[in-house]
């Protein structure tokens, strides 16, 4: 559907692409009592030295160590073919490309998702090319396809994607969602492809290279200026719309996340459900909070979510609060609940930052200004 919006003097008109907030990954182990064995058997290190360590195989190669399926939460619907063949994806800003399984993938992740049937597509093309997608918690081979995608009512006819013949790791099994579609830059992506973003700007599909996130479920009473989300938004023209929103460029972010905390970067992720940072810091978080360690999890008093302090993080000497309302989460069969600090980031990058993921977008309207190599923040209102 198209959307449109005032937000101060400007005005935008946006496709808008419904998403959902499902059971991670880590809740549905947590659940099946199989949390704690599986990160056990695979910490930050082990995956870090596993991508480091593996030869290159045959074909195209997308290596992407940051991300992890394990918390993504938000899902949004697209189909591949013609007829249309539905699938729930992750709509990813931290990778570049598409895939869904296919019905040629052996795995038994593919046994309990939708899978794509080429036979089925009067619009299929076949390259022949293999493919390989790594990730921090598992990996995907497959092919290279062209077919017809449809997200709403965007449709991109001999689009680049990938289809599965195998999906490694435990994790998909458990996974709420069919494949994954990323929003992030082209060098990410498969080498010699133009992922599904690219293509919509280059087609005209979109007027500019920006799209925005909300994840907020509910709007604020009596506030017009936003419908309730979880949503994303592709913008198809917009006037000074974003004159309420405080940008800052990507690559020099600085974030000073709590009074110990000297200045770092940081990575806004769609990808990450939680505040995931180096952890020596988080363990400090953690202690802070008076979270205690609980099968390799930490698990704080409910009661505390109404008494606990915010966490600032300072971006470009402005202030984005995080309260404790966000950064402890409630299990949903288990009453418990959970902080959503995590540590790791060290044995993903040499340099010191933080991944700020759903938690912090739950609070903040983002934009990702692509164009022009950016993101802007509002508060979710």
């Amino acid at each position: 559907c198209r959307w449109q919006t005032q937000l101060g003097s400007g005005i935008a008109v946006a496709v808008v692409i419904p998403l959902t907030k499902v059971k991670s990954i880590r809740e549905n182990l947590r659940e099946k009592g199989l949390l704690k064995n599986f990160l056990k058997e695979h910490p930050f290190t082990m995956i870090q030295n596993r991508l480091n360590q593996k030869p290159a195989p045959q074909g195209k190669v997308s290596r992407q160590p940051l991300r992890n399926y394990f918390d993504m939460a938000y899902v949004g619907n697209i189909s591949i073919g013609t007829p249309p063949q539905q699938f729930s994806v992750i709509f990813d800003t931290g990778s570049s490309d598409l895939w869904v399984p296919s019905i040629y993938c052996q795995s038994r992740a593919c046994n309990t998702h939708r899978v794509f049937d080429p036979f089925k597509s009067t619009t299929f093309r076949y390259s022949g090319v293999p493919i390989e997608l790594e990730y921090a918690s598992g990996m995907m081979s497959g092919y290279l396809g062209y077919d017809t995608v449809r997200i709403s009512n965007l449709i991109i006819m001999g689009q680049e994607f990938g289809y599965s013949q195998w999906e490694e790791n435990e994790a998909f099994d458990h996974a709420m969602f069919d494949g994954m579609l990323g929003l992030g830059y082209p060098g990410l992506a498969i080498e010699d492809t133009t992922p599904v973003f690219d293509n919509l700007r280059k087609r005209g599909l979109i007027a500019q290279p920006v799209f925005a996130f909300y994840l907020k479920k509910e709007s604020r009473q009596g506030s017009t200026n936003m419908i309730p989300g979880p949503y994303l938004f592709f913008f198809v023209c917009f006037f000074g719309f974003f004159l309420s929103f405080v940008f800052f460029v990507v690559v020099v972010v600085v974030i000073v996340a709590i009074s110990w905390a000297s200045g770092c970067q940081a990575v806004i992720d769609t990808g990450s459900s939680l505040l995931i940072g180096p952890t020596k810091e988080v363990i400090n978080i953690q202690k802070l909070i008076n979270a205690k360690p609980f099968q390799e999890e930490f698990l704080i008093q409910c009661s505390t979510m109404n008494t606990l302090p915010d966490f600032i993080f300072t971006i470009n000497n402005v202030q984005y609060p995080v309260p404790a309302r966000a950064y402890i989460q409630k299990g949903s069969s288990t009453g418990r609940c959970y902080s959503n600090f995590s540590g790791g980031t060290e044995d993903l990058s040499d340099k010191e930052f933080w991944i700020l993921g759903d938690v912090f977008l739950r609070l903040y309207f983002t934009v990702f200004d692509r164009g022009q190599d950016r993101i802007g923040l509002a508060p979710a209102v």
